[in-house]
Formats: structure tokens, sequence, C-alpha cells
């Protein structure tokens, strides 16, 4: 457990001085940063050469935290969100909290309540939500383990994170789903 906590304590300095970080997600390899920061999300958006118009995942430690960044109205997705035992981000109406940068035009938000150990604590130990967004070239595959990231995601980042380097499980994305105007369920992946 000595790499896990130090990468952890890496990781928060590095988010703490608005840092990006590379790190083993709830599902694949991650680019994160500071949610609440806005240089520090416009950094992972350069980074990817993402458009800034398609939006970023956020993660939270908790319902308690998740509920700060979102309308009340989405008691029903979050009570749906609870209950998944597979990672599963949910597309929220009403963001807020957040900067603009990470806010869909349409004023939704990528939310998923992780349960993974490392991700947890991290977001614990930071006290703030970190985006999650796949560690890729945008419009490239998904790096489901470390040795498939590209070199250029590697160099870009100011810290990364040793702990799972060398697990070679293969991961999967999360499923994505999204309360419509009746409030039913649509399952996006």
């Amino acid at each position: 457990m000595p790499q896990f906590k130090s990468d952890l304590q890496n990781c928060i300095a590095t988010l703490q001085k608005g840092g990006t970080i590379l790190y083993p997600t709830d599902t694949i390899w991650g680019l994160g940063c500071d949610a609440l920061n806005d240089s520090a999300v416009k950094k992972i958006f350069t980074i990817k050469n993402r458009p800034s118009k398609k939006s970023l995942i956020v993660l939270v430690a908790s319902v308690e935290m998740a509920r700060k960044f979102v309308s009340p109205s989405n008691e029903i997705l979050i009570n749906y969100l609870i209950q998944q035992e597979v990672p599963t981000t949910g597309i929220f109406t009403g963001a807020q909290n957040l900067p603009d940068s990470l806010i869909n035009e349409d004023g939704t938000i990528a939310i998923r309540i992780t349960k993974d150990v490392f991700c947890k604590d991290l977001i614990i130990g930071f006290g703030h939500p970190i985006v999650s967004t796949s560690a890729n070239l945008s419009g490239n595959t998904a790096a489901a383990i470390f040795t498939e990231i590209d070199p250029i995601i590697k160099n870009a980042v100011d810290f990364i994170v040793h702990y799972r380097q060398d697990d070679y499980q293969k991961a999967a994305p999360s499923h994505i789903v999204r309360a419509g105007k009746d409030n039913e369920l649509i399952f996006i992946r």
C-alpha cells in the first residue's frame, strides 16, 4: 500500500496546484483535474485536443457531493445510480456550482458516483470532485490499460499515478443514462 498512499498524496498536491493527473478510474484510465478549477479543466481539453463543446465527466465520492452540483429535480436519476453495481454515469439537468467549461451547452453535466477505492479516497482527500475523461486524444480509442495510453498524453500531464499500471485486466467505459422529460430513464451506453 505505500505506492497507493504516495500516489494519493502526489495527486492531491498536483490537483491543489491546478495540475492534471493521469490515473486509474473505476472504469478505464483517465485524465483528471480539479472539477472546480476552470483553468485546470481547460488544460484537459487542450491535452486531449478535444472540442470544448464536448463536455467531460465529473467523479464524486458520494450522493451528497453529487447533489451539490445538480438541481433537486434529479432525484430519480440519483436513486438509480445508487442502486447500480457497475460504474454508471448520469447525465443530469440543471448543472450548478461548476465552471462553465464543464457544463454542456444544454445545461447538463455528466456525473458518476465512484465506488473505486483509489478514486474515492482521492476525492475525499482532495475535498472536491474531479474530472474524469478517457486518457486518449480526442477521436482515438480509449485506453483500457496503462500501456495503451499515447505517449503524447503521458508527456502532457503533471502527474502519472503508478498504482495499477501493471493491471492488464481490460476495463470498459461506464454505462451512461439520463432522465427524460417524464422522468423515464434513457440508456445511452
